[in-house]
Order: C-alpha cells, then sequence, then structure tokens
C-alpha cells in the first residue's frame, strides 16, 4: 500500500527544495564570510569567548555540514551535523545572556528550516518522524 508517507505532492516536494535551497545558500554564506573574511567577525567571536583564528574552523564545519546536507544521499547526515551546530549557536549566545537575540532566533529558525525541508521531501525522514497518527503498516 502507498501513502502520503511515501509519495509527497508535487507541492510538498517543491517547497521542501525551495526551503532547502534557502537554507543551503544562507548557511554556505556565512561559512564564507567565516572563511573568507573572518576578519568581519574578530570582534563576534572576541564577544563570544572563540579566539578569532578558530574563524576559518567554525566556517569549515559550517560549509562541510551545509554541503552533506545539499547532498541528496547525505542530507540526513548533514541535517545532524547543522542541528548540533546551530544549537551550539544558540547555547553560546545564551551563555552570553542574550535569551532571545536575533542570532538565536536565525539559529533556531534555520534549524526548524532544516528539518522542515528534509521532512517535506524525504520519505524516510517522515516515516521516521510521523506528524499524524498514521502508521506505516
Amino acid at each position: 500500500m502507498i501513502s502520503d508517507l511515501d509519495n509527497p505532492s508535487r507541492a510538498a516536494l517543491w517547497t521542501g527544495r525551495i526551503l532547502g535551497a534557502v537554507v543551503v545558500l544562507a548557511l554556505l554564506a556565512d561559512a564564507g564570510v567565516s572563511l573568507f573574511a573572518s576578519h568581519l567577525l574578530a570582534r563576534n567571536m572576541e564577544e563570544t569567548g572563540f579566539p578569532v583564528g578558530l574563524s576559518s574552523v567554525v566556517g569549515g564545519i559550517l560549509a562541510v555540514s551545509t554541503v552533506l546536507y545539499a547532498i541528496s544521499r547525505t542530507s540526513v547526515l548533514g541535517a545532524i551535523l547543522l542541528t548540533g551546530f546551530l544549537g551550539g549557536a544558540i547555547c553560546t549566545h545564551l551563555r552570553m545572556g542574550e535569551l532571545g537575540s536575533p542570532p538565536q532566533i536565525v539559529s533556531a529558525l534555520l534549524g526548524v528550516a532544516v528539518w522542515a525541508s528534509l521532512y517535506l521531501r524525504n520519505s524516510t525522514v517522515r516515516a521516521l518522524l510521523p506528524l499524524t497518527g498514521q502508521q506505516r503498516g
């Protein structure tokens, strides 16, 4: 029996793809700044307690995680890595006393968008995380 878990509608599939593309572009832009224009982040890195020299490491981790997310076969692994990365960003700002700060909100929204996009376009994710009471038989 084929269910909605196996075949998303065209609208859901394309919504997931577009949302995923927006996430990938935003995260690759962030990684690019960390990798190639770390001087722009020097003040922010120091404020968060990270040495400026780690900017390229952070950018590299973000870039690799994002590329894994962008590749269909490794998208779940990429989503897991991005969840950890974005969670770390949220915790860093929380540690600084910035509850509800714009970076926290953006990180949380990106994390939700990562999984929403994957849910809309990946039947395995929908089967593992059903939003309805529907059980796979």
